[in-house]
């Protein structure tokens, strides 16, 4: 083999892949002989003509500079990098069937390696590196979880009894601050007066914490001055159920912070003076500020570029809000529909605020805020509920989602988008709660029974692509239109049902056919389903059938 195809194979330079490897008469008693092939005088020397060829019309094979240039071009594709794994596999195996074959076999290992090496960058993969449990005999659900601002060896996480009416009566309040390379024992207690749901360190000052109890109030910690809150906000001015999520608002002394409960409204605090909100806003979509009508609130987000802030409630619709709670006009702006469940996940995109993800029921779905009556993208139905999710910090096509049955699925929208690029089971208990650290390609999971897993996920998971940030905007640009059609035609067909008769009796018969044409297609679609996992396991049949022959 000449020096031009050993570099096309991406060998190293020290690897000798010798041109003829004569044949050793000795060993002709130890050939296993092909039923087709008769032997009758032993080994038998065959040449083979090797001529040019693969190159594409456009590359002259003459010109070392083009063919050089092009075969850099292929060795950096991904697919390549798998062809010659798969090639260097089969040909391994029957390298070591040949005992008289090559006598460098370490050598041709030492190759492979090296592009098993180039690989390892692109392999989807994560592992467990620590595990942190509630030190507390009755366990609780790890419901919130916050990394430090600036030390990556500290993670908060907020401990609490969902099922509050089934609670026993010497159930710990306490929340903790783990030091992620100690998992014998917190570094820190914090002793709440009712248990937290929600804990967010403060964005600014490092030693400030706030956290949203069960009971309705919201307090905050400085961790200089003990365990103990240093300013719990009055009874009657806190919330009526427990509050599920509690923001900071960005700002440069960045002592506010929103938070929102089930039951309707959302506040904004002050720490240097929570004996009460500063402002409020009830969630009720008639606009009319009436507690009874309102939507409970189980999720938020707020980007402090953008004007809005959004909050996720029970109903599973999604309410886009002014940041200014006090506007002359209503700071209910929009509302978004598309899950039956409670929304338990909310999250503006890093790179593109105006895309947010949202996770609910069995589905997660990607929106945008030009676009309120469907989303412009969706996972598939899980078989089990997703209770939490986020967007990668560093690549805009990647999110993650956690589900009840344990599960840690990664999502890549370049990828694929019905499918998870990597699940992982995490444990056996329902996840309540996903937090990622940017620094260290880190992924903390809460569990129900107060496990919090620490996940160290693969490189490639956090490395942004060349092209990303440009085929995920044309992505969504794309999506994003292809919606406005439909939201047009969806408001024409109601503009015209609206107009037609309630009198006309070929509405219902229309409606009726509607229905039964959508029946069909239902059917037909589960049908050709059927019979397409019909047909693969007829072929793994015959395939297996084959074998054994």
């Amino acid at each position: 083999m000449d020096t031009e195809c050993s570099e096309s194979c991406n060998l190293p330079e020290n690897v000798v892949v010798p041109e003829d490897i004569p044949t050793d008469p000795s060993l002709a008693t130890d050939l296993i002989v092909n039923a087709e092939t008769q032997i009758d005088s032993g080994p038998v020397s065959h040449g083979i003509n090797h001529e040019e060829g693969g190159w594409p019309k456009t590359i002259d094979v003459d010109d070392m500079e083009s063919t050089s240039r092009y075969r850099k071009k292929v060795q950096k594709d991904v697919c390549y990098q798998h062809t010659v794994m798969e090639i260097a596999t089969v040909t391994e195996h029957h390298v070591k069937q040949n005992k008289g074959g090559i006598c460098s076999l370490s050598k041709f290992d030492e190759a492979k390696r090296v592009v098993t090496k180039d690989m390892s960058s692109s392999v989807v993969s994560a592992r467990t590196i620590n595990v942190f449990r509630d030190p507390n005999k009755e366990k609780r659900a790890a419901t919130s979880l916050s990394w430090h601002p600036l030390d990556d060896h500290k993670l908060a996480v907020a401990y609490s009894y969902l099922e509050f009416q089934r609670a026993p009566k010497n159930m710990s309040f306490d929340s903790y601050i783990w030091n992620t390379e100690n998992s014998s024992k917190p570094e820190m207690t914090l002793n709440p007066v009712s248990p937290l749901i929600c804990l967010e360190f403060n964005p600014k000052d490092i030693h400030i914490l706030v956290g949203g109890s069960y009971n309705g109030q919201i307090g905050y910690w400085d961790t200089r001055s003990g365990s103990k809150p240093v300013q719990m906000s009055a009874a009657k001015h806190s919330h009526r159920d427990p509050v599920y999520k509690v923001i900071w608002l960005q700002s440069k002394i960045c002592t506010e912070a929103f938070s929102a409960s089930t039951d309707g409204q959302v506040k904004l605090w002050d720490i240097r003076k929570m004996s009460e909100p500063n402002k409020e806003l009830v969630l009720d979509p008639s606009r009319k500020g009436d507690c009874n009508s309102a939507l409970g609130a189980v999720s938020m987000e707020f980007e402090n570029t953008m004007a809005k802030f959004l909050v996720g409630t029970e109903q599973g619709v999604v309410v886009s809000c002014s940041r200014k709670l006090d506007t002359p006009n209503d700071p209910i702006v929009c509302t978004y529909h598309g899950h039956r469940g409670p929304v338990y996940a909310l999250q503006r995109n890093p790179f593109f605020p105006k895309n947010f993800l949202t996770v609910a029921d069995c589905t997660a779905r990607i929106w945008s805020e030009d676009i309120s009556e469907t989303s412009i993208m969706s996972t598939k139905n899980h078989k089990t509920y997703l209770l939490d999710g986020c967007w990668s910090p560093v690549r805009p096509s990647v999110f993650f989602t956690v589900k009840m049955d344990g599960t840690l699925d990664v999502w890549d929208l370049l990828f694929k988008q019905k499918d998870p690029t990597l699940s992982f089971k995490v444990c056996d208990e329902a996840l309540y709660s996903i937090r990622i650290q940017n620094n260290n390609h880190l992924v903390c999971c809460g569990s129900q029974l107060g496990t919090v897993k620490l996940l160290r996920m693969s490189p490639s998971l956090f490395r942004l692509g060349k092209d990303e940030k440009a085929l995920v905007s044309e992505m969504f640009e794309r999506e994003t239109r292809r919606g406005k059609v439909l939201e047009s035609q969806y408001r024409e067909r109601n503009q015209m049902k609206h107009s037609c008769s309630k009198e006309d009796d070929g509405g219902e018969g229309d409606m009726d056919e509607l229905l039964a044409c959508a029946e069909m297609e239902f059917f037909q679609a589960l049908e050709f389903e059927k019979k397409t996992e019909d047909d693969k396991q007829d072929k793994r049949k015959t395939m297996r059938e084959e074998t054994a022959k």
